[in-house]
């Protein structure tokens, strides 16, 4: 029986590890190639509260992806470098043969009160959040386009694109614009049969909220914060009664907008939330 992607070639940014992985993962399960693409290398911002991936998780997911008999290029290349991340899509994409399915899920997380942000926190965020998944999707247009098989693009957003949560001003506008460039690229690549949707995840498990930035935000003013003292925050967040989801519950959403079951999806934002928004 053959996959709900056979045949395809998926473009995924922040694919070392945690979300991306998954997402690289799951559509290969289901008969993908993938280029994948990440930093593999720290932000000065964003090393207070956590580590971004390193080359050696980034070849996990190369052997990961090749253990389930599917191909896949990977190199580092920062989304804020627009011509890295256009060498890097060409390459996958003459060693690969097409593009179906770009994933622009690369993105950071940093931490303060909006008034206290420092100008570099404010543009590391806005230069990755935003103008990264920008690059990722400016780069692999012209091909989707002149391939006129049409296509997928799912932006990694969050609920902090569908509403306000403080302590992180910065991101939740990153997040928020996604959606506007989203809404917008829907329009204009509708006539190319190119669907374009956003993803609104609450806490996914990963390193981006297990870390003592995030405890801090639920436990602000303790010294030492950790996930049990932040345990509360995370549980308040969410309608059903769970601290966080799993990556996974991202990647069968990013599966399901990038498949044929999705096919007359287009201009959403699909929360995976475990009805964060509505709460």
């Amino acid at each position: 029986m053959s996959g709900r992607l056979e045949g395809k070639v998926a473009f995924i940014t922040g694919a070392a590890r945690g979300q991306g992985r998954s997402h690289a993962l799951r559509l290969a399960q289901e008969g993908a190639d993938i280029i994948a693409v990440d930093i593999c290398e720290d932000i000065d911002t964003v090393t207070p509260f956590y580590r971004l991936a390193t080359e050696e998780e980034l070849a996990e997911t190369v052997s990961q992806v090749e253990a389930l008999d599917r191909r896949i290029v990977a190199r580092r290349a920062d989304v804020r470098d627009v011509d890295a991340l256009q060498a890097v899509f060409d390459e996958g994409v003459a060693e690969l043969g097409r593009i179906d399915i770009v994933v622009a899920n690369a993105g950071i997380a940093t931490y303060g009160l909006s008034w206290e942000l420092t100008s570099e926190q404010w543009k590391d965020m806005i230069d990755v959040n935003l103008t990264g998944v920008f690059h990722t999707a400016k780069v692999a247009i012209p091909t989707l386009i002149a391939a006129g098989r049409g296509g997928s693009i799912v932006f990694t957003s969050s609920i902090g694109g569908l509403k306000g949560i403080q302590h992180v001003a910065h991101y939740v506008a990153a997040k928020h614009g996604i959606v506007g460039l989203m809404r917008t690229m829907a329009n204009e690549l509708g006539p190319h049969r190119i669907r374009v949707n956003t993803v609104h995840p609450t806490n996914v498990d990963t390193l981006m909220i297990q870390n003592p930035g995030t405890y801090s935000m639920f436990a602000p003013g303790d010294p030492e914060p950790n996930q049990d003292k932040a345990m509360p925050g995370f549980m308040s967040l969410n309608t059903l009664p769970v601290p966080w989801i799993d990556p996974v519950d991202i990647s069968n959403a990013v599966l399901y907008l990038s498949s044929d079951e999705g096919r007359y999806v287009t201009g959403v934002t699909l929360p995976v939330d475990a009805g964060a928004y509505v709460k």
